[in-house]
């Protein structure tokens, strides 16, 4: 056999492999579950996939394996999502030959704390994912190749945050991770978590961008965050 055929084979092979994982009725509702861009819990995907927790477990290693999910670890809790925006098209590209419509993800989150809320000592909610989406979107977060899902910040990112009062040099000399994507309880997708995360919730706080709510981990975004959130970052909020 050629080499030419080999790979051929080969990549026979793998997509009937894919196919496989795919192939079955409760691992194709997680995936399809996962198709808005929120991340899940192994105890949320068995109940859309109406399997036993410990079926579900099963499942979600056989899509691991696959590399069609990608797995989160926060804390004691593990969130799944898709590995990549390929996963994704694919699974669009069935849903329109099979002519299935994609389900909406809708947040259980009290109202109050959706928009803006703290996690820890950073920004939570749509504001904190819309910071997070601003911030790679302009290439001022990179994502660490090291399997961690780490983030480094780039020297125009490093520019503007000093714009803000926060000195990314200082950041680095932390004994804790600089910068790393934090699942949102509410968006179930990542929010900016570790020592920038700490740093901006600071910031905010000082340019008074932001009011805490007593008694509350809700936050208020101000008229004047409104329009320097504009100004400084380019940001349009949710």
């Amino acid at each position: 056999m050629t080499a030419t055929a080999r790979i051929a084979v080969d990549a026979d092979l793998m997509v009937s492999r894919i196919a496989a994982a795919i192939g079955e009725p409760a691992r194709v509702r997680m995936l399809h579950a996962l198709l808005d861009g929120h991340a899940r819990t192994s105890t949320e995907l068995a109940v859309v996939a109406e399997v036993s927790p410990s079926t579900a477990s099963v499942h979600l290693h056989r899509l691991e394996r696959e590399s069609l999910i990608a797995v989160y670890k926060q804390g004691k809790h593990r969130y799944y999502s898709l590995s990549g925006r390929e996963v994704a098209n694919a699974l669009e590209a069935l849903n329109v030959v099979a002519g299935k419509p994609a389900a909406k993800f809708v947040p259980s989150t009290p109202t109050q704390l959706l928009l803006a809320r703290t996690c820890y000592d950073h920004i939570a909610g749509r504001l904190g994912v819309a910071v997070h989406n601003q911030f790679q979107q302009m290439r001022w977060l990179v994502l660490v190749p090291n399997g961690e899902k780490t983030y480094e910040i780039s020297l125009e990112g490093a520019k503007k945050l000093r714009r803000l009062g926060i000195d990314v040099d200082s950041l680095r000399a932390l004994r804790r991770k600089l910068a790393y994507p934090c699942v949102d309880w509410s968006e179930r997708q990542p929010h900016i978590g570790g020592a920038l995360g700490a740093a901006l919730l600071a910031a905010f706080n000082r340019k008074k961008w932001i009011a805490r709510e007593l008694d509350s981990r809700a936050l208020n975004i101000t008229r004047l965050g409104q329009r320097e959130m504009m100004h400084v970052l380019g940001l349009a909020l949710p």
